[in-house]
């Protein structure tokens, strides 16, 4: 039997606060096409509102905690401020880019698609990025998962000549989303260590520092929706920012404490799954043979890689414990 992290959360309930957090990630995408189609705003614009009223939120969200424990919080471990400036500064800067480059992917090639790429290419981006910059080894399994993500990209690419869905410079700006997700968890692994105890506090400051980044881009893009059906564009921005922003990422963060990161990492795959039912059961998005195909591969490599990363947790864990007998 596989250890579990210690919490007074049990880890069935845990399951569900991340299935349910990446299922509403994967609703994000399909408010912002309904946005894209009456509202007038455009991807950044879009991404400093849901960023600017999910940081309202899990600031509401971190002050009723509190007060539910009665004002007691952990101890943060000792961090030096530059390390720590630095750390909320490039984790800020790596979640607009995230953020924004994928809305422009599902404005461009269509939520399915960008969807997918975007959650397939990140955990490889990972993986390498993990091995140039910190030295982990992938193994065999990792690189041939990693091989498999990116024959499932490359499938998505070339099935772009007959798609209307697919478009390369939809792919290019979820490839470019990915990276911006990759950075910022390697970025929290290489400076986080040592840092704050509360994710909510991280969550938050890296919030505050990517609003304030898109603010002005989003004041030159536009800033404001159109007065036309305005009512159904606020409603759909509050649900952006509550739902699938606040909420699943304070339910994740929950869900965490009672199970593996590696675990959770596969369960993840619903959001892309979701997606891409959403796009083409609502949107009218069509997905073509080569799109299935792609999507497949791309999807199979990414759990492989998870099944692989907790395989390694295990082994590491056995080699580190001692010996009884």
């Amino acid at each position: 039997m596989h250890a579990t992290p210690s919490s007074a959360l049990p880890v069935g309930r845990g399951l569900l606060y991340v299935t349910f957090a990446a299922t509403a990630w994967g609703t994000a995408g399909a408010a912002a096409a309904l946005l894209y189609r009456g509202s007038g705003l455009g991807p950044i614009a879009l991404t400093f509102w849901r960023t600017f009223g999910g940081l309202v939120l899990l600031l509401a969200l971190r002050t009723l905690l509190r007060r539910r424990s009665g004002g007691r919080a952990a101890p943060a471990p000792y961090e030096p401020w530059r390390r720590r400036v630095l750390r909320v500064v490039v984790t800020g800067v790596a979640l607009a880019v995230f953020q924004a480059a994928y809305f422009a992917a599902v404005a461009t090639t269509g939520l399915a698609v960008g969807t997918v790429v975007t959650m397939g290419a990140g955990p490889v981006l990972i993986a390498i990025g993990a091995r140039v910059t910190m030295g982990e080894r992938l193994g065999v399994g990792g690189v041939l998962a990693v091989a498999g993500a990116l024959a499932g990209l490359a499938v998505l690419v070339l099935g772009a000549d007959g798609a209307a869905t697919v478009r390369p410079a939809g792919i290019g700006y979820a490839l470019l989303s990915a990276a911006g997700c990759a950075a910022m968890t390697l970025i929290t692994r290489r400076l986080g260590r040592g840092g704050d105890s509360d994710p909510y506090a991280s969550t938050s400051s890296a919030f505050a520092v990517a609003a304030l980044c898109l603010l002005p881009l989003a004041a030159v893009e536009g800033l404001w929706p159109q007065a036309h059906d305005l009512g159904r564009s606020l409603w759909l921005m509050g649900y952006i920012a509550a739902v699938p922003t606040a909420l699943a990422y304070g339910l994740y963060f929950a869900g965490l404490t009672a199970v593996r990161a590696a675990t959770a990492s596969v369960v993840s795959l619903i959001e892309p799954v979701s997606a891409a039912v959403i796009a083409v059961l609502f949107l009218g998005e069509q997905l073509t043979m080569a799109t299935a195909a792609g999507t497949g591969v791309l999807l199979t490599a990414v759990a492989a890689l998870a099944v692989t990363e907790a395989r390694g947790a295990v082994a590491a864990a056995r080699s580190a414990a001692p010996a009884t007998g």
